[in-house]
């Protein structure tokens, strides 16, 4: 997997922005087979900053209604970056 398919988006939530406040803590949405190090290694070469801890969960799609019919959106998977110490988060995520 390249490392630019590992990363999908950032999150931008008032709970993100409110764990972002810190200036450690970045939340991404990954690809749904990507594991730990991938996005560690992905964070490090794309953004340039230190990893020190990544947490992963997995969001399961809701079930949406049109009418009678029901359909199921896709699950993907969630991950919480946590910086080292003395490291910037990147200039493109400062402002949102």
């Amino acid at each position: 997997m390249k490392l630019t398919d590992v990363i999908r988006r950032p999150l931008i939530t008032e709970k993100t922005t409110i764990l972002r406040e810190d200036g450690l803590t970045l939340v991404l949405q990954v690809a749904t087979h990507a594991n730990k190090i991938q996005i560690r290694r992905a964070v490090e070469t794309l953004f340039g900053s230190k990893v020190a801890d990544v947490r992963t969960t997995t969001m399961r799609g809701k079930i949406k209604r049109q009418g009678r019919f029901a359909g199921r959106r896709p699950d993907w998977k969630k991950a919480y970056v946590r910086l080292r110490e003395g490291e910037k988060l990147p200039e493109f995520l400062e402002g949102a």
